[in-house]
C-alpha cells in the first residue's frame, strides 16, 4: 500500500491483502445482480410473488444506483471516502440479508432495491477514490486491473454461480455468501487510508436534483424499453433534458465561483474523456455479448444455465487472466497502445464468433473467438480506470470516479438494452418476413403469427416452440420449427453487430489516446489534473 507522494508521505510496499479485498467488493457489487437474474423462479415461489414484481425490483435497484450515482461521490468527499465506502458496504450487507430472510416482495424492495441501489452509488465512486489514494504508479495499476478484472469475472460466472447454488442449495445462500464475505471485507476495513478532500464542503443542491433527473430517466427510458414499455421518448427525453441542465448550471455555478456537484474543467482533459468514453464502449461490448451468448446457448443449443456459463468460461477467465498479467507486466508499454490491441482483439474475436453463430452445434465452438475476445477485454479492463482516473487530483477523484462508474454504468445497461432490444425485433422482423413467404402456412396463420410476435416476441427453443404448437398438424409445427431455427441464429449475429460497433468506436478512441500524452499520476506531482 501507498500513499501519493504529494502528501509527503513515503511509499509503502504493495498491500496484497488490501488489494484482494477491494476486488472481493467489486465481485460482490457485480455478482449481487446476476444471482438475483438467475433465481427470479425461486424467489417467486418461495415468497408467492410475481416475476413482475421481481424484475420491477431489479428494475428498481438498477435505476437508484444510476441515478444517485454522480452524488454518491459528493457524498464522499463531504463525510470521508472511507467512510462511504463502508456505508455503501454495509447497505448491500443489508439488501444481502433482506433476500435471505424475506417472505415477501416489500422487503426486497425497500433493502434489496432501494438501500442497496444506495449503497452501489456510494461504493462504486469510494472504491476508485481508495484505490487511486492508497496505491500509485505500478501498484495502483495492479489494483485498477484486479477490480476491472473481478467485475468482469462476476458479471461471466455469475449466472453460473447463482444458478448451481439456487438449484442444489437455495437462492437465500447465495444472499447469504454474499454478507459474508462483505464482513470478511469490512474485517480489513483499518487498511484502508481514507483520502482527506480539501476542496470546498459546499452542498450543490440543485445540481444534485438535477443528476437524478438526468442519469435516472436516461436509465429508467432504457429500462422501459428493455421491457417493451411505452413513453419510452419521454422518459429519455427527460433524461437528456435533466443532464443539459446539469451541464448549463455547473457552468453557471462556476463562473459564479460557487460550488458545484462536479467540476466542469474536469471535462476539459482529452485524457479524462476519452478513457471514460473507453470506459462506456467496453461496457456496451461486454453487456451486449453477455445477453446474447447465455440466450444463443440456451435456446438454440438448448444448454441450461450451468452448461451456458461453462460454455462462456473462456471469456472470462482469459479476461482475467490477461488483466492480472497485464496489470503486472505493461512496464513501459503505452497504456493507449494496450487499449488499441484490447478493442483490435475484441473485435477481432467478434468478428470470428458471427459467422460461427448459425453453424455451432456445440459450445466448443465458440472457445477461440471467446478467448480472443477475453483477451481485449482483459487488456482494457487492466488499463482503462488508470489510465483515466490516475492523473487526477486527491481533490477531485471522487467526481471523476462519479463519472468513470457513471460512464460504465450507463454503458452496461445500454449494451444489454439495445443489444437484447434489437435481437428482439430482428427475430420478429425474420420470423414473420419468412412465415408470409411459407407456402405452407395458410394466410391466417401467417396473420397469427404476426400478432404472436408483434404482443410478446421471445427467442424460444424448439421444446417451447413445440409446447406452443400442440394443437396445429404435423406439417405446421414442422414449418415453424424450421423457421425458428433459421430466423433465431440471423437475429443473434444481427444482435452481435452492437457489441462489435462499440468496439470498433472504442478502436477510434483509441487513437486519439495515441496522439495524446501518456497520463502522469497525480502522486508524481505533474501532469495532474485540476491541481
Amino acid at each position: 500500500m501507498s500513499t501519493p507522494n504529494g502528501g509527503g508521505t513515503q511509499t509503502e510496499p504493495f498491500n496484497g491483502r488490501l488489494a484482494l479485498l477491494l476486488a472481493m467488493a467489486m465481485f460482490v457489487l457485480v455478482v449481487d445482480t446476476s444471482i438475483m437474474n438467475v433465481s427470479i423462479s425461486a424467489v417467486v415461489e418461495d415468497i408467492g410473488s410475481t416475476v413482475s414484481g421481481l424484475q420491477s425490483a431489479i428494475a428498481l435497484e438498477a435505476l437508484v444506483s444510476a441515478a444517485f450515482i454522480l452524488i454518491g461521490g459528493k457524498i464522499g468527499d463531504l463525510f470521508g471516502r472511507k467512510r462511504a465506502y463502508v456505508i455503501g458496504l454495509v447497505c448491500y450487507a443489508i439488501g444481502a440479508l433482506s433476500m435471505t430472510l424475506a417472505q415477501s416482495l416489500l422487503p426486497i424492495i425497500i433493502f434489496w432495491a432501494v438501500i442497496g441501489g444506495l449503497g452501489a452509488s456510494l461504493l462504486l465512486p469510494a472504491m476508485q477514490s481508495l484505490i487511486h489514494g492508497n496505491f500509485e504508479g505500478a501498484a495502483q495499476k495492479r489494483v485498477y486491473a484486479l477490480v476491472g478484472a473481478s467485475a468482469a469475472i462476476a458479471a461471466a460466472v455469475g449466472p453460473l454461480l447463482g444458478g448451481f447454488i439456487t438449484t442444489f442449495l437455495s437462492w437465500r445462500v447465495a444472499f447469504m455468501l454474499e454478507a459474508v464475505i462483505i464482513a470478511v471485507v469490512l474485517s480489513g476495513i483499518k487498511l484502508v487510508h481514507d483520502v482527506p478532500f480539501v476542496g470546498s464542503r459546499d452542498l450543490d443542491l440543485v445540481g444534485s436534483v438535477l443528476s437524478i433527473v438526468g442519469m435516472g430517466g436516461i436509465v429508467l427510458g432504457i429500462l422501459v424499453w428493455q421491457e417493451g414499455g411505452e413513453s419510452v421518448g419521454a422518459l429519455l427525453a427527460v433524461g437528456a433534458v435533466g443532464l443539459g441542465g446539469l451541464i448549463y448550471w455547473l457552468l453557471r455555478r462556476k463562473r459564479l465561483h460557487k460550488a458545484t456537484l462536479l467540476d466542469p474543467d474536469l471535462f476539459q482533459s482529452q485524457g479524462f474523456r476519452f478513457g471514460a468514453t473507453g470506459q462506456m464502449l467496453q461496457q456496451i461490448a461486454l453487456g451486449g455479448t453477455m445477453i446474447v451468448l447465455p440466450i444463443y446457448l440456451q435456446m438454440v443449443l438448448g444448454y441450461n444455465a450451468m452448461q451456458a456459463g461453462l460454455s462462456i468460461a473462456p471469456l472470462s477467465l482469459t479476461m482475467f487472466a490477461v488483466a492480472m498479467l497485464a496489470g503486472k507486466r505493461a512496464g513501459k508499454r503505452r497504456p493507449a497502445s494496450l487499449i488499441m490491441w484490447g478493442f483490435l482483439l475484441l473485435i477481432a474475436g467478434l468478428v470470428v464468433l458471427v459467422p460461427i453463430v448459425p453453424r455451432a452445434d456445440s459450445g466448443w465452438w465458440l472457445l477461440l473467438p471467446l478467448t480472443i475476445a477475453g483477451c481485449g477485454l482483459g487488456l482494457l479492463v487492466s488499463q482503462l480506470n488508470n489510465y483515466t482516473l490516475s492523473p487526477i487530483t486527491d481533490e477531485r477523484v471522487s467526481e471523476a470516479a462519479s463519472v468513470n462508474s457513471a460512464a460504465g454504468s450507463f454503458g452496461l445497461s445500454l449494451g444489454l438494452a439495445f443489444a437484447g432490444g434489437i435481437m428482439l425485433a430482428s427475430l420478429s422482423s425474420i420470423f414473420v418476413g419468412m412465415a408470409a413467404s411459407s407456402t405452407v402456412l395458410a394466410p391466417e396463420q401467417q396473420q397469427q403469427v404476426a400478432q404472436s410476435l408483434e404482443e410478446d416476441a421471445q427467442v424460444m427453443s424448439d421444446a417451447q416452440l413445440q409446447e406452443l404448437l400442440a394443437g396445429e398438424t404435423e406439417e405446421v409445427r414442422n414449418e415453424m420449427i424450421r423457421i425458428n431455427n433459421e430466423a433465431r441464429p440471423l437475429a443473434l449475429q444481427i444482435a452481435l453487430v452492437v457489441p462489435l460497433l462499440a468496439g470498433v468506436a472504442g478502436l477510434f478512441t483509441s487513437f486519439r489516446m495515441r496522439r495524446l500524452p501518456d497520463p502522469k499520476s497525480s502522486g508524481a506531482g505533474e501532469g495532474a489534473i485540476l491541481g
